[in-house]
């Protein structure tokens, strides 16, 4: 359904800068977009690679299943169906701490493996369970303690101080996550019980 809501808006924008004589600077701005995009993709390249190595340096240390004993309370609160100490379990941990530290794209693969370890324990396979929900809720209000990912993007476009953003993205998404957390349980008290 997206492929034809941008294929849609990007007919007609090349039809209404054919009628009003304006198809060099589209394609200017198309080509120096391109550039745009592909240059900061390269540059971004660094720092994704440094920090999903850090992210592998603190499992194979042993760091992040350290870290995952100290949010069983959490997990156990958020997760109550789950099986604790199951491979589930360990990619959800590895997923917050990622999203917690503000580096989205190390979290990434953990997320992608933990969903797949709850649909492993999903009784309906063309359902989600209580825990996905959570999960995906959990993710998507995006709880960060430091913000790596705006502080990048903010030095690469010349920001005279990028990490002053710290305290108000703490905030809004300590918010955003409380919020959250608390519609899912909510709706979870709702919802029927799962069955096997």
């Amino acid at each position: 359904m997206l492929n034809f809501v941008w294929g849609f808006m990007i007919i007609v924008g090349v039809v209404a800068a054919a009628f009003t004589g304006s198809l060099n600077p589209l394609t200017n701005a198309a080509v120096s977009s391109a550039q745009d995009a592909v240059s900061l993709c390269v540059k971004m390249l660094g720092i994704i690679a440094m920090w999903s190595g850090m992210m592998k340096i603190a499992e194979d240390s042993g760091l992040v299943p350290a870290l995952a004993g100290k949010m069983s309370p959490l997990l156990r609160f958020l997760f109550p169906n789950l099986p604790p100490g199951g491979p589930a379990v360990k990619y959800i941990s590895a997923n917050f701490i990622a999203n917690i530290l503000g580096i989205g794209w190390a979290a990434t693969p953990a997320g992608l493996k933990a969903m797949e370890e709850l649909q492993k324990l999903n009784p309906r396979k063309d359902a989600a369970t209580k825990s996905m929900c959570m999960f995906l809720i959990f993710n998507m209000s995006s709880l960060q303690l430091v913000s790596v990912n705006i502080i990048a993007y903010r030095a690469e476009c010349g920001s005279k101080n990028p990490a002053e953003i710290i305290g108000a993205g703490l905030l809004a998404t300590l918010v955003s996550t409380a919020a959250a957390v608390l519609c899912a349980k909510i709706f979870e008290a709702l919802a029927p019980e799962e069955r096997s």
